[in-house]
């Protein structure tokens, strides 16, 4: 198509906005990028890892809570998706809140949201315990499951065994990685519809079962408003990462175009799916009481509804979709540290942006990404607790990072300075305003709502700490002070994008000579 054969031209030119030179092949087309953000929100991942959860706490009327995270971080992709048409670049969070704000806010972006994306993959990958055992009794190599540590240990095993295949098919470059990540999502799509449908003919109650509380949050000084905020963690763990799809706009076919619609139909896709999935599961359990639906969730609906064999054979999709699901935590995370290391704000950044010529991919990242994630594995090997407590950290560090942008975004409009995209490309136009406030005010809303100190969340089984229960708080602050602290002292004084990485026009004669780990002295902002 004339439009695709036209756009790298332009994409280049705005990439050299950032004092960058095009190194990423452009191969991914509409698909690949709407692929790659409904991946990393991946509604059988989420919707299984965590409905237990939701129920546990919330009851049927947790449901509620879908809707509410759909409208809240509906307001951070539409904000995203205006950013996505005006600066298609990799690393997108990182980028736009340098561009938007200034290095230092950039740096802190992208800090929280590189350790975030590695917890993250750790989180995701644990969700193969929650399916393969129920699949079969073979794949619970330690222990039989009930024993305290079985089931914690037992998932370590399993994820860091995803982990390292991700780490390859990363490695081996960005387009064994789309076509394996495009038949998946493929495959997840057809079964969820499958599996909507399943739900659907077997309803044994009407919808108004998520009206039901259970007398969740009895004895609560707030009733259930406090039971029901807790739940809503189910649901605003699963709505995220909708800016992959921006994030890969160096190797996609007029992204600046595809991206802003990726993002949008990412998340509403998922929306629709999983609320239809969460709603019928709901009318289609044989018994609400049921104490499968608190310890095992979804994974237990549907051996309930379908059977041993139809849901055995679900659950295998479920499973494919936890892969590509990781896989695309793992492929965000790469293109963050690549951009990072790009403008010298890493360690070993000349070696971490280094694009292997054969795979034109960066391979060091995608290596030290996996082996990190690993690591956060082997630190919670006799965690009984680890499935909520590393979800949860990961997910206040995405919301940080994701207000890192839409913060500085909001500003930006109230001086002025905003400029959206042009040539027909997507933008809010007068609703940009409030739909950036509502983004802030949601963002902050949920970053205090996922942090907040509760035993349910971080020390729900004993022996109860306080540390543990505030575990969350002082993680996340120690990331974030200790990080920025770092910055501030040592990295602040490097950052510049690598002459190597640097775009024709801010090169000069003598860098043809210079050192390849000395930044160029272009501004790492305009």
């Amino acid at each position: 198509m004339k439009a695709t054969d036209e756009a790298p031209s332009q994409d280049d030119t705005e990439l050299a906005e950032f004092g960058y030179r095009p190194e990423l092949k452009r191969t991914l087309g509409n698909f690949h990028t709407f692929a790659a953000g409904i991946s990393y929100i991946s509604i059988l991942t989420g919707t299984f890892q965590l409905f237990y959860f939701g129920y546990g706490i919330g009851g049927p009327a947790y449901w509620w809570s879908w809707p509410m995270v759909f409208v809240g971080q509906l307001m951070i992709a539409l904000s995203f998706a205006e950013l996505a048409a005006r600066h298609p670049v990799a690393g997108s969070v990182y980028n736009w809140a340098k561009k938007l704000g200034n290095p230092h806010i950039g740096w802190l972006a992208g800090w929280m949201m590189l350790v975030a994306s590695i917890v993250s993959l750790s989180a995701v990958a644990l969700a193969y315990q929650l399916t393969l055992p129920k699949i079969s009794a073979a794949f619970q190599f330690i222990g039989d499951g009930t024993g305290m540590y079985d089931t914690a240990t037992n998932g370590v095993l399993l994820a860091a065994v995803l982990i390292l295949f991700t780490t390859l098919v990363n490695a081996f470059g960005v387009k064994l990685m789309a076509r394996i990540n495009t038949a998946g999502v493929f495959i997840e799509l057809l079964a969820t519809v499958a599996l909507i449908v399943l739900f659907a003919v077997h309803v044994v109650r009407g919808p108004d079962v998520v009206l039901q509380t259970h007398h969740a949050g009895a004895g609560q000084n707030v009733g259930y408003l406090g039971a029901f905020l807790t739940a809503s963690l189910a649901s605003a763990y699963v709505m995220y990462g909708f800016d992959t799809a921006a994030s890969l706009g160096e190797e996609c076919l007029d992204p600046s175009r595809n991206a802003p619609r990726a993002i949008l139909r990412a998340l509403i896709a998922s929306f629709v799916l999983g609320g239809l999935i969460l709603l019928l599961a709901l009318m289609s359990v044989s018994s609400l009481n049921g104490k499968g639906l608190s310890t095992d969730g979804l994974q237990y609906v549907v051996l309930d509804v379908l059977g041993d064999t139809g849901g055995k054979a679900m659950l295998w999709c479920v499973l494919i979709a936890v892969t590509v699901c990781a896989l695309a935590v793992h492929t965000a995370a790469i293109r963050l540290a690549f951009a990072m290391s790009r403008d010298n704000n890493l360690p070993a950044a000349s070696l971490m942006a280094k694009v292997s010529p054969r795979f034109q991919t960066p391979v060091l990242p995608a290596v030290i990404v996996g082996v990190l994630s690993l690591g956060v594995l082997v630190i919670n090997i006799r965690q009984p607790q680890i499935f909520s407590v590393v979800t949860s950290i990961g997910i206040i560090m995405i919301y940080l990072a994701y207000l890192l942008v839409t913060g500085p975004m909001l500003v930006a409009r109230l001086r002025g300075r905003w400029v959206p995209a042009g040539g027909g490309r997507f933008t809010l136009g007068r609703w940009g305003l409030p739909v950036n406030v509502l983004a802030v005010l949601w963002g902050a809303g949920m970053i205090v709502n996922l942090a907040w100190p509760r035993d349910a969340v971080y020390n729900a089984i004993p022996p109860h700490h306080w540390y543990l229960r505030w575990g969350a708080v002082l993680f996340v602050g120690a990331v974030a002070l200790g990080g920025f602290a770092y910055y501030w002292f040592i990295q602040r004084h490097r950052t510049g994008v690598l002459a190597e990485h640097a775009a024709p026009q801010a090169t000069t004669a003598s860098e043809a000579t210079a050192d390849t780990d000395t930044p160029v002295t272009v501004p790492a902002n305009d």
